[in-house]
């Protein structure tokens, strides 16, 4: 991959889903890999491949210590015992064949997100301005939110549960909410539910879009709030559908609700466990 000091990555949490992102080896790429997709190559010849292949031995049936070391076969490799081995280690390879890259901005990316079902990525940028949200099979751009004007450091990136909303938190000390039902279909949410959320903020000069820059078509946050002691955290939905909680480093943790039609939102508890 590409420089990745941050260590952005993320893999979809639901049980029929197996998404993995990571950054590409070219900068503001997202490389997506579906792991469902990887076939057991075991038993099979080893041949050089450009692909990375990850050969892997059970810690019954190897040693104590593990140590990685790289094979003669060309862009693989393998995790072998230091210790001696009980029996013979039965090395299970896997390849897998649904690999994805998507340009997904001019910069180097500082933050990562995936559905749980595995459909959409969100990816923000070391400008930490624009949020992008992508359909992983296809790489079509779905949404592009935009946090702010000035340069952030993104610190988080979420989706709610049902894949109906986006949380974020930088170093502004804020955390800004979202709405990805607004381009759904009405085939695709009840009449109640489109009654009960609020689009995402836009300029009122939208309708020159193709006229003005860029900035004046942005889709903004529809609700956002401020965190207590405006330090480094990570946000995500709570169980309750309009909630969201935020993890803070200097050990607190605070529970918000909002209103999904009029965006404002409200503190519901600030815990100290340090």
């Amino acid at each position: 991959t590409a420089d990745n000091d941050r260590g952005a990555m993320a893999i979809s949490g639901g049980s029929e889903s197996g998404i993995l992102v990571f950054p590409g080896r070219q900068k503001g790429h997202i490389q997506i890999v579906d792991l469902h997709s990887c076939i057991n190559l075991s038993g099979m010849q080893e041949a050089a491949s450009p692909v990375a292949v990850l050969s892997l031995a059970t810690p019954q049936q190897a040693g104590v210590g593990i140590q990685r070391t790289r094979s003669r076969s060309k862009g693989s490799f393998s995790i072998e015992s230091n210790g001696t081995p009980a029996s013979p280690p039965l090395a299970t390879t896997v390849h897998p064949t649904n690999i994805n890259i998507i340009a997904a901005h001019a910069t180097s990316l500082s933050a990562l997100a995936v559905s749980s079902d595995g459909a959409m990525v969100a990816s923000a940028s070391e400008k930490g301005t624009l949020i992008r949200i992508f359909d992983t099979m296809s790489g079509r751009l779905l949404h592009e939110l935009r946090r702010g004007v000035d340069r952030a450091d993104i610190y988080s990136i979420a989706f709610s549960p049902d894949n109906t909303r986006l949380c974020v938190s930088s170093d502004k000390g804020t955390v800004h909410i979202f709405n990805l039902e607004a381009k759904q279909s009405a085939a695709q949410q009840s009449a109640a539910a489109a009654a009960a959320a609020a689009g995402n903020r836009q300029s009122n000069l939208k309708f020159m879009k193709d006229l003005l820059p860029k900035y004046f078509s942005s889709e903004w946050s529809f609700a956002h709030f401020r965190v207590a002691n405006e330090v480094r955290c990570i946000c995500g939905f709570g169980s309750e559908r309009n909630s969201v909680v935020v993890l803070c480093a200097d050990g607190t943790a605070q529970k918000y609700s909002f209103d999904s039609y009029r965006g404002s939102c409200v503190r519901e508890w600030y815990r100290k466990f340090i």
